[in-house]
């Protein structure tokens, strides 16, 4: 008889796999890619949010990079928010995390743009890195700060590119908020294993999405965990989820960049799965642990 995967108690975060479960089957990823997509659009627009009152947004293009910027009613910084969605590098989109890029730049009281970054396997990498870097040397040459923040594999972008406007001496990263980060930990070790079957990601999940993309093992910007030196990067704040087998990942990082010399704020949800910033509208603990994130952007954005 196989064990039980472990899962929260937490109602709210159960009511949310409930219907996560509904539009997302959990052998997803066994899928063709349209299909993959097809579900993940409609989980999204079930999660769906009025945008905060006066808030303005446009799309447009970059560099012929897709991208959509937001502007709140009010206006407290000049620093600009970069967000980078998840979605495995396979799906996500503009659409995918609208509501959740409105809410960050209204609470922050900053412009934040989002990118519309190429995917796999359509493209495989460096494309991804690729964009979202060109993209973040604009708007450094153009806005001076900037706030890096990305959500699973857009954590590992997020996480790529302070270490690549780090080693090209580009300034003006002045934090990197990374939310359930994919930082290219071991398989086989840690929450890998402890979580291999927990709800919303397994372990296998993982895999699949790493191979789908094909960046070279050991490469520092595909898995930052890899790199020979953390020193010298922005703060960070840096949030994982316990039922989750990226768990780990976020927990080295953390510990990695503090023992290097940089500020870090790390947390952990001991209740929520991977991707509850869905749920951070009927979840308690999805929304405490959306606003620490969203307090933790404002301090970045203001400093």
């Amino acid at each position: 008889m196989s064990a039980q995967p472990p899962v929260p108690t937490e109602r709210g975060i159960l009511q949310f796999l409930a219907i996560c479960d509904s539009f997302y089957p959990p052998d997803a990823v066994q899928a063709s890619i349209e299909q993959q997509r097809h579900w993940y659009d409609a989980l999204c627009a079930r999660f769906d949010r009025p945008l905060p009152p006066e808030m303005i947004f446009a799309d447009g293009m970059l560099q012929r990079i897709p991208i959509r910027r937001y502007r709140p009613r009010k206006i407290s910084t000049r620093t600009i928010l970069l967000y980078l969605h998840g979605g495995g590098f396979v799906v996500g989109s503009l659409e995918s995390h609208h509501a959740i890029c409105a809410e960050i730049a209204d609470f922050a009281g900053a412009e934040l743009v989002s990118v519309d970054y190429r995917l796999a396997p359509e493209y495989r990498w460096p494309a991804q890195t690729d964009d979202v870097f060109t993209v973040s040397k604009h708007l450094l040459s153009a806005n001076s700060k900037v706030v890096l923040i990305g959500d699973s594999a857009g954590a590992n972008l997020a996480a790529g590119l302070a270490l690549r406007a780090r080693d090209e001496g580009l300034s003006g990263v002045v934090g990197q908020v990374l939310i359930y980060p994919a930082l290219g930990g071991d398989l086989a070790a840690g929450s890998y294993v402890e979580m291999a079957a927990a709800p919303g990601l397994t372990t296998a999940d993982v895999a699949y999405y790493r191979e789908i993309l094909q960046a070279p093992a050991g490469n520092e910007i595909a898995e930052p965990l890899q790199a020979a030196s953390l020193a010298g990067l922005p703060p960070a704040f840096i949030t994982v989820a316990h039922f989750d087998p990226l768990r780990d990942d976020g927990r080295q990082y953390a510990a990695r960049l503090t023992a290097e010399g940089v500020e870090v704020w790390f947390r952990e949800e001991p209740q929520m799965v991977h991707a509850w910033l869905r749920a951070r509208h009927m979840s308690e603990g999805a929304r405490d642990g959306f606003r620490a994130v969203c307090e933790a952007i404002r301090r970045f954005a203001a400093a």
